[in-house]
């Protein structure tokens, strides 16, 4: 895909995606997810891929969706009446039905490669809800964030609602939700939504730390299989699913970049993991029972 609304360089086994519409605050548009999907797909697939930072162009992150000042606000198709049956196979969904925030937060939440947030600035409805899909968040101190729906008529969207609280807590979601108003970084980090504040000018640097301490050290099949155990095991009903999946890591990691992991450990070298994620995935990656 040619991207028009943003920008994929890697360099040294680190993507960086920079939303690159800085004239409007990156503003979110239909054109602006399509890519977005395109780009956490072909991340997952590609093997020079260890990390994933999302940060905006200009001086915003994401102020939003943009609106559409005729017919539907948001590109919906309002001759349909969609139901929950009309839903159900997400696949076969009529164009026109699906939240566009949300195809962007279900192709993070597939993605195999940890994802870091870089919120440079304004981070406004989808700006905010689709960094919630996102494992690491950082803001920088000019960073402002609202989950501004409810003023809008409108509900939180994107899959905020089941990861919204899964990071915050239910009380604070709920909060910021019904209060709809934008605050700063400071709350931000006090409420739990970002790990840490940083000048404008160290922002990227310190998202690329992280991003280089998990891409020099660990094991990318590892790394794409505990990704997904966090995110969907924490959602089980009973630990026992937990332990279905993790004793099947553990056992065929323990065959695999396991053995590597451990010499280097005796012999008090790097690691250097042989497995990579485009040919050596379990074959019950992500589960049979999520299929």
């Amino acid at each position: 895909m040619n991207y028009q609304a943003i920008i994929y360089d890697v360099k040294d086994n680190i993507l960086t995606i920079t939303l690159n519409r800085p004239g409007e605050l990156n503003a979110f548009t239909i054109e602006m997810a399509e890519e977005l999907i395109d780009a956490f797909d072909r991340a997952s697939k590609d093997d020079e891929v260890r990390a994933v930072i999302v940060t905006g162009a200009g001086r915003g992150f994401c102020a939003g969706m943009k609106l559409n000042s005729d017919g539907n606000a948001f590109g919906l198709d309002e001759e349909l009446e969609p139901s929950l049956d009309d839903i159900q196979n997400l696949d076969e969904v009529e164009p026109g039905i699906r939240d566009s925030g949300g195809t962007v937060t279900l192709a993070i939440y597939n993605c195999t490669k940890p994802v870091i947030a870089a919120i440079n600035g304004p981070a406004i409805g989808i700006g905010a809800t689709m960094t919630c899909a996102m494992d690491i968040r950082l803001a920088s101190t000019k960073a402002k964030v609202g989950f501004v729906f409810t003023k809008l008529g409108i509900t939180p969207e994107a899959c905020s609602a089941w990861f919204l609280p899964k990071i915050v807590g239910i009380s604070q979601a709920l909060e910021w939700v019904y209060t709809a108003e934008i605050f700063d970084a400071e709350e931000a980090k006090s409420g739990g939504f970002v790990k840490s504040i940083h000048e404008p000018d160290d922002l990227l640097a310190a998202a690329y730390k992280i991003a280089r301490r998990i891409a020099d050290n660990t094991s990318p099949v590892a790394i794409a299989l505990a990704r997904q155990m966090m995110y969907r095991l924490s959602a089980a009903d009973h630990p026992a699913e937990a332990h279905k999946v993790d004793s099947l890591a553990i056992f065929y990691q323990s065959l695999a970049d396991g053995k590597e992991g451990i010499n280097a450990f005796w012999e008090k070298r790097p690691a250097k993991f042989p497995s990579k994620v485009s040919t050596d995935m379990p074959d019950f990656f992500p589960w049979q029972a999520d299929n």
